[in-house]
């Protein structure tokens, strides 16, 4: 059956915002339809069953969450200094916050994959690539620090976006995020602290 790639797209953004409210559970083909405001029963037509719509999903929020490719080039046309990781890490925590239904249904999808094997199959394998995609970027844009580095900030990183995303009265001052992230990625690469406030690339 053909199939309408912007129908498709608009039923998966559709999900996330579903799983986003309502959780796994929440998260049927007919729930879809109605978030969508299609007739019902469009969805089974897009997805073979709901393995299939959770795998879909999982890519839709990476796709939703990637950085613009023209922002992140104007970005690195900085200078490769801690400086940079920081506002690098600021401008992730932003891209989260703009779009945290995206967010919520990956931690979601990450509940289910620990119940369904063929969830946990795909999506374990697709972060891994991620994972080693940021290391090899890292390494290959010439960013201060090791790969050990890029690990553990990312570790680091995780676990701040969890209490950030899902409840953010946690990190009060005097740790507030940006002064954890400005703290945290000159501990990690075993340098200088960061600048308050590095220029941007347009600054």
């Amino acid at each position: 059956m053909r199939q309408n790639t912007e129908r498709r797209t608009a039923l998966l953004d559709a999900a996330i915002e579903v799983l986003a409210r309502e959780g796994s559970r929440g998260l049927t083909l007919r729930a879809v339809d109605k978030e969508a405001g299609v007739p019902t029963g469009t969805a089974s037509n897009y997805f073979a069953h709901r393995g299939d719509m959770l795998t879909q999903v999982m890519r839709r929020t990476r796709e939703r969450l990637t950085p613009d490719e023209a922002a992140l080039a104007e970005r690195m046309s900085a200078p490769r200094t801690l400086a940079l990781e920081v506002q690098l890490m600021r401008d992730l925590v932003e891209r989260m916050r703009a779009d945290r239904s995206s967010y919520l249904a990956m931690l979601e999808l990450r509940l289910e994959a620990t119940r369904r094997p063929e969830l946990y199959e795909e999506l374990s394998g697709f972060l891994r690539e991620e994972f080693q995609g940021l290391i090899a970027y890292h390494r290959e844009v010439g960013m201060p620090g090791d790969d050990l580095g890029v690990a553990l900030l990312y570790l680091a990183m995780a676990g701040l976006l969890v209490d950030d995303m899902t409840i953010p009265d946690i990190l009060r001052e005097p740790y507030d995020v940006d002064s954890l992230i400005q703290a945290m990625v000159p501990r990690v690469f075993g340098g200088p602290a960061a600048p308050d406030r590095p220029a941007g690339p347009s600054d």
